[in-house]
């Protein structure tokens, strides 16, 4: 009976050894992992237009509806900086932030992910909550490599843009081209399960891990950075993704200085035009502020 007891207190202190130096090791600090959003039920029915080339080089508008699951969706906000060295262009991002900001609150009551890309300001944000839920996702490998910016495939896409950005401001009085931006315009809101990356590797992560497919660009200038950055319009579709724009939430740098001698509206919708021709379709945002009726649930 002694032996017993002997041996069962040398095993309870043994158990309390393990659990003492795998819990309450001194020192130690174990990463909390951040809550992601919950998938509910929901249909986007998204209005495309997008152009095609006909045999007598001709272009045809052509327009047409898919359904996106919310739960598969994400709009990726691209460079909606708090400043710009472009005063004219800066003052245009805070018209559009608020109309913006509309759109994604509603698209988030839906269930729709959304991920805020401010280039080069993620210093401001580490450690809150949204950064942290892009950088805990799970890696995954992408099919094709995601470098710092993705540029024109000869393949696919003309040498030039049809606007010519040797001068990109329409101001009378040209600034210096320097950073101004500090970070994301203060009238969009980041909250609930959002996030916030400017990598286009912890994005595409994360959307593996969320099994996200469909892609939302807005934002930021639609001839630059909507094209070219690691999260913009050529990355998301060599990785496989369903992209599109938003049109009337985007805004391009062109001066009406440069050819082809348009207004600066008219020169947006080249661009968008471009890209409606050669990389994706286009949408109006009002498509990703509503689901289709009943589809929403309960099932």
């Amino acid at each position: 009976m002694k032996r017993s007891i002997v041996s069962l207190t040398l095993v309870s202190a043994v158990i309390l050894g393990v659990v003492f130096f795998t819990v309450a090791q001194p020192g130690e600090k174990k990463e909390v992992r951040i809550e992601n959003r919950t998938k509910v039920p929901g249909t986007l029915r998204l209005s495309l237009r997008e152009r095609r080339e006909e045999p007598k080089g001709t272009i045809k508008v052509i327009e047409r509806t898919v359904d996106w699951d919310v739960a598969e969706t994400a709009i990726i906000v691209c460079d909606m900086w708090d400043d710009h060295h472009c005063k004219i262009a800066a003052r245009r991002v805070g018209v559009m932030a608020p109309r913006m900001n509309q759109v994604l609150t509603a698209a988030r009551d839906r269930g729709v992910m959304i991920i805020f890309a401010p280039s080069e300001t993620m210093n401001i944000y580490a450690g809150l909550t949204y950064r942290k839920r892009m950088e805990q996702a799970k890696f995954a490998k992408p099919p094709v490599e995601i470098g710092k910016r993705c540029d024109r495939d000869p393949a696919g896409e003309p040498k030039t843009l049809p606007v010519d950005t040797k001068l990109d401001c329409d101001d009378c009085e040209l600034g210096p081209v320097v950073r101004r931006h500090t970070r994301q315009h203060t009238g969009l809101d980041i909250i609930g399960f959002d996030g916030i990356s400017d990598n286009g590797q912890e994005i595409y992560n994360f959307c593996a891990q969320e099994g996200i497919k469909n892609i939302v660009l807005m934002g930021v200038h639609t001839n630059y950075c909507i094209l070219a950055r690691p999260f913009g319009i050529r990355q998301m579709r060599k990785l496989g993704k369903n992209v599109v724009l938003a049109r009337d939430l985007t805004d391009a740098l062109y001066d009406p200085r440069e050819s082809p001698h348009v207004s600066h509206a008219r020169g947006t919708e080249i661009v968008v035009e471009y890209i409606e021709r050669y990389l994706c379709p286009s949408i109006l945002s009002v498509d990703l502020t509503k689901v289709v009726a009943g589809s929403d649930g309960p099932r």
